[in-house]
């Protein structure tokens, strides 16, 4: 059985959050002859698997990476001055050093920064793993970007098969799966688990949600508040996560510290995410700053409706050369959602955080010592 008919079997897909069929991306590299981005970057706030993945199965990835590019180049991308990069560069492997910016890990950033160019997003005509031009006719080469997580899977279904990887998770989601947990105690625990698995089970090893703790922040910058009353009946799938408005995406979860206030949490990752613009698209430039903005009008008052949010919220999905202003409005509205009681106490003037400090707290364990984590913005 090929490689390609052997993932279609078990059913692997992307762990980096898009959840693409990994078959039809490999199959697409093999008719192309594309060179491989191993992607190791851990790009979403809280993220922590990709480090894992490096550290403790590096031969099983770099496997996993030649039965993928079957003799066309692989390049492993990495954050600039992180351990991951170093752990790479020690091994003898080509390292693509990835400037440490939020949209820099993006799957075209990658190819644009694989072929020399800057680590933004590339406004393409055709699927990058084709090759082709992008909008200004700049030739792009046949490249396909996979997650760590990802290519590791692959050397486990090439040895172990596709009933083994079926035998856990879902039917919807099989397959073994990582997940980084945080809370207001431990940061960037990475657990393996499967789809379908309580998600109160996956917060357990990390302390669990703190009494008076207002969310549980599902996909980090990416994803959904959820109300943490629901998390004893949630499960660890696409299907479940649904009904609360959220996914399993790029394997994340937060518990927010009931110390701090989830407001004020909201308004550092907005003010943040407006920092990480490529500069290069209107959304980005202009639309986030402008969210940011309107979230800090909420937050003090001048705003208490939050019609500036709403409405820019609205506005943002759906344009843009990358899905950064997408999932950025998609973190304001579940705010909205979720935190719609404390919205109310704030119009009081009355707030539950008792200690307005551990934004500057770094515990040991951070997922990114050169970048902030969102209990640190």
């Amino acid at each position: 059985m090929t490689l390609v008919a052997l993932l279609a079997e078990a059913g692997l897909t992307g762990r980096g959050g898009a959840a693409f069929r990994t078959a039809t991306k490999v199959e697409g590299a093999h008719a192309h002859g594309a060179r491989l981005v191993v992607n190791a970057c851990d790009g979403e706030l809280g993220a922590a698997k990709d480090a894992w993945v490096v550290r403790h199965h590096l031969a099983e990835l770099v496997e996993g990476a030649t039965l993928v590019a079957a003799g066309s180049p692989v390049t492993y991308a990495a954050h600039r001055g992180s351990e991951t990069v170093d752990l790479l560069r020690a091994a003898g492997l080509p390292v693509l050093d990835v400037p440490a910016r939020y949209v820099s890990s993006e799957e075209s950033s990658l190819v644009s920064l694989a072929r020399g160019g800057l680590a933004r997003p590339l406004t393409k005509r055709q699927p990058v793993v084709r090759g082709g031009r992008d909008s200004a006719g700049r030739r792009i080469p046949p490249t396909v970007v996979l997650n760590a997580e990802t290519v590791w899977r692959v050397a486990q279904v090439a040895h172990r098969g596709a009933a083994w990887f079926r035998s856990v998770g879902t039917p919807e989601q099989p397959g073994p799966r990582l997940v980084a947990v945080s809370t207001p105690s431990v940061r960037g625990l990475v657990l393996e688990t499967a789809a379908g698995e309580p998600v109160a089970d996956l917060l357990r090893p990390a302390g669990g949600p703190p009494p008076g703790s207002p969310a549980l922040l599902v996909g980090g910058l990416g994803g959904a508040f959820v109300d943490v009353g629901a998390v004893p009946g949630l499960r660890w799938s696409d299907a479940d996560l649904a009904r609360v408005g959220a996914r399993t995406g790029p394997g994340v979860l937060e518990v927010l510290d009931p110390r701090d206030c989830p407001l004020g949490f909201v308004d550092r990752c907005l003010t943040w995410a407006a920092g990480e613009s490529a500069g290069q698209c209107g959304p980005c430039m202009f639309g986030l700053p402008a969210l940011a903005a309107d979230w800090r009008a909420l937050l003090t008052g001048a705003d208490p409706t939050g019609r500036g949010v709403r409405a820019r919220v609205a506005l943002l999905p759906g344009r843009g050369a990358c899905r950064f202003p997408d999932g950025v409005a998609g973190f304001a509205g579940s705010a909205l959602r979720v935190l719609a009681g404390h919205l109310e106490e704030h119009r009081s003037g009355r707030c539950a955080a008792t200690d307005p400090s551990p934004r500057h707290a770094h515990p040991a364990g951070a997922t990114h010592p050169t970048r902030p984590s969102p209990s640190n913005l």
